[in-house]
């Protein structure tokens, strides 16, 4: 992006054009240090034939005087002499020829002086005295003129203001083509007939067929719109031209336009070509809306936008795919059929997309033999590519930092978590009191989501700081969902609530702690109310306005769509959800009491609870045993598809601890129901388990 010099750069120039100036002036105007020496001293040595010697060096007359009477040894009877050389500065050397010539020759004959040597030195020419100043105002010229070169980012183009440098496909390192697209199936069958059209354009112009001249990649960030583009280009095998948005912004007014015409003639050279236009919305936001208003450059370098694509003949090789995540503040002549033709949403991706992506990205690292995919897939609801590919990274990195071969699926799950949390903090000095608070607050949250029907099971639970929360509690989705019904909502609400009522209820006080819990329960309250009509006593009707943000390039002007007494229906509306959460949330607590003090001291003590280890504890009122607890741990590898795979039986060594395990516990089965797929391999770690007890009476001891 080419911006202009920065204010700080702009005094640094002016301070160095001041140096100069103050330095040149010093350099020619510094005072000789000599003695001061006058033009009728120098007449008197001669009148008084004092001087020996007479030389002229340029403009400087030397003179070397005797003068008598300094103290001294007399030498043969005679008094002492000092000869010394006194200079002085010509003004006119023919004044000098003029008025002592005469003289010097008369004395160099008599004996006097004994030596005398010069010419006409050369003389200053009057218009010498302004080179200085030129040199000034040439080194003043050069500083502006690399300042405006620097404005247009320099290379060489000095003025040329109008012009842009768009970044080039066959620029890139890598070609990107759609088998580097995953989770998006839908999205490039869209593209396809764009890929064909710029391979044979002939085929569809024999048919009288128009393809579209623009394409308008919508949606949230990160989900791989600028990745789709370049897999068109790649597909194609056409010039990819990109650019920013806000590459067309510049200082200079009429600018922009100038820029647009000419990537639009640089389009048209190289075609076939796809423009890609990336964040469209920082020049195509709505005209005369917001707090620029109109007539600015931002909108003439839109109206010179909307003027080229609609200029474009008919198949002329040049396609336009631009991408945003503001739809909605983008101007509606720019969004018409002829312009942007189509559009395509590209969001989230699912459950089977996300596991596509970490296919793509996983190439070149090397797996651990534990890790499964499809459980980190299922892991990461509301993830986009990008999160995804940062997540692999960071799991690569834990990998390194550890000196491991592989990357093993514990570095995963704490990829996960630190994604989605930032990075553990277990240097950070917490107070017993804190932490034990921390403890009964997470266990809240995790007690009340276990005995609510709508909400996702307990993953894990931690009380070790991350980011800017003292602990967490991780929920696992069971699948994706589109839609959210009341009642998930209202539960959210009471889960959210969870931590708060905790501990009033077994701290006798409450803290800060619970201030995001609080803003994300009242957000979900609010939009019940307001955006989705889940009020019986208001009824569907939306009252949000907060579409309209000024900044975002809507009206200045904002208004209520709603009066003060539907405001305040409003307001107990929002009063009544929480006091009927809190009021549900205490219940659940007060009835689970003893598990909320076991799932505390658990995490007191081990700082993290897996969500196995708290699901065994619910359904039987105590903690597992480490053998179980080991065994228990495969449990979240098991998916759907891999009953449908086939129906081999595990191998025989983990028959043989499943089936002791039955022997030691008779609910063993629902513990590790559907926990191995039909193919689980032989893991090292059973080896090293120690044989289980066969004794029926030593079977009932432990069960006790």
């Amino acid at each position: 992006m080419t911006r202009g010099p920065s204010k700080a750069s702009n005094l640094g120039y002016y301070a160095v054009i001041l140096l100069i100036i103050v330095g040149t002036f010093f350099l020619f105007n510094q005072p000789r240090e000599q003695e001061e020496i006058l033009y009728s001293d120098i007449r008197r040595y001669f009148e008084q034939e004092m001087v020996r010697e007479v030389r002229v060096a340029g403009t400087d007359l030397i003179l070397v005087v005797e003068e008598a009477g300094v103290p001294g040894e007399p030498v043969d009877g005679a008094e002492a002499y000092l000869r010394r050389e006194v200079s002085y500065e010509l003004e006119s050397f023919s004044l000098f020829i003029h008025d002592l010539h005469p003289l010097v020759v008369e004395q160099f004959q008599a004996g006097i002086i004994e030596e005398f040597d010069y010419t006409r030195g050369w003389q200053t020419p009057w218009w010498l005295g302004f080179l200085p100043y030129l040199l000034i105002l040439g080194i003043f010229f050069a500083i502006w003129y690399a300042m405006i070169n620097r404005t247009q980012g320099g290379g060489g183009q000095g003025m040329r203001h109008g012009k842009i440098k768009p970044r080039l496909g066959s620029e890139m390192e890598k070609k990107v083509y759609f088998s580097d697209v995953a989770g998006a199936d839908e999205e490039k069958e869209e593209l396809q007939e764009i890929v064909e059209y710029l391979r044979d354009p002939s085929r569809y112009s024999e048919l009288g067929a128009r393809i579209p001249k623009g394409v308008l990649l919508v949606g949230p960030p990160g989900t791989g719109k600028t990745l789709i583009a370049k897999a068109v280009a790649g597909e194609a095998g056409v010039q990819f031209l990109s650019i920013s948005g806000s590459d067309f912004v510049e200082l200079y007014v009429g600018v922009g336009a100038s820029r647009v015409r000419d990537l639009f003639d640089q389009a048209k050279k190289a075609a076939p070509c796809i423009i890609f236009i990336d964040e469209i919305d920082a020049v195509g936001r709505q005209r005369g809306a917001g707090m620029g208003g109109g007539h600015d450059e931002r909108e003439q370098t839109l109206n010179q936008l909307l003027v080229e694509m609609d200029g474009f003949g008919t198949n002329m090789g040049v396609i336009i795919m631009a991408a945003t995540n503001r739809k909605d503040i983008l101007d509606n002549a720019l969004l018409r059929p002829g312009r942007f033709d189509r559009q395509v949403y590209i969001g989230l991706p699912d459950v089977r997309g996300r596991e596509a992506i970490l296919k793509v990205h996983v190439r070149g690292k090397p797996l651990g033999d534990d890790v499964d995919l499809g459980s980190i897939a299922r892991g990461t609801p509301g993830f986009t590519g990008a999160d995804l590919e940062n997540l692999l990274n960071e799991a690569a990195l834990l990998a390194a930092r550890r000196n491991l071969r592989f990357i093993t699926m514990a570095e995963m799950e704490e990829a996960v978590l630190k994604v989605m949390a930032g990075p553990e903090k277990k240097s950070r000095v917490v107070t017993q009191k804190e932490r034990k608070l921390t403890a009964y607050h997470e266990a809240g949250h995790a007690v009340a989501a276990r005995y609510l029907k709508n909400v996702d099971p307990v993953h894990q639970i931690t009380i070790i700081p991350r980011g800017g929360a003292g602990g967490m509690t991780v929920y696992r989705p069971q699948e994706d969902r589109s839609y959210r019904s009341k009642n998930e909502m209202f539960e959210r609400i009471v889960t959210a609530m969870g931590g708060r009522v905790a501990e009033k209820l077994f701290m006798d006080d409450i803290s800060t702690g619970a201030v995001g819990d609080i803003q994300q329960a009242t957000a979900i309250a609010r939009a019940m109310v307001m955006q989705y009509g889940m009020s019986e006593r208001i009824g569907p009707i939306s009252f949000d306005s907060s579409g309209g943000a000024v900044f975002l390039g809507r009206d200045f002007a904002q208004t209520k769509s709603y009066s003060e007494k539907v405001a305040a229906i409003i307001d107990e509306e929002i009063k009544r959800l929480f006091d009927e959460a809190m009021v549900l949330c205490e219940k659940i607590l007060q009835e689970h009491a003893e598990l909320m003090v076991k799932t505390a001291d658990y995490l007191l003590e081990h700082e993290v609870m897996d969500g196995n280890v708290f699901d065994y504890l619910c359904k039987h009122g105590e903690l597992p045993t480490e053998r179980l607890g080991k065994a228990s741990m495969f449990a979240a590898h098991h998916t759907e598809d891999d009953d449908q795979k086939n129906e081999k039986k595990p191998t025989s060594e983990i028959e043989k601890i499943l089936d002791q395990a039955r022997q030691e516990a008779g609910d063993i089965d629902r513990i590790l129901e559907d926990a191995l797929p039909p193919e689980f391999p032989e893991m090292p770690k059973f080896q090293d388990l120690p044989d289980f007890p066969e004794s029926p009476d030593q079977d009932s001891d432990d069960k006790k």
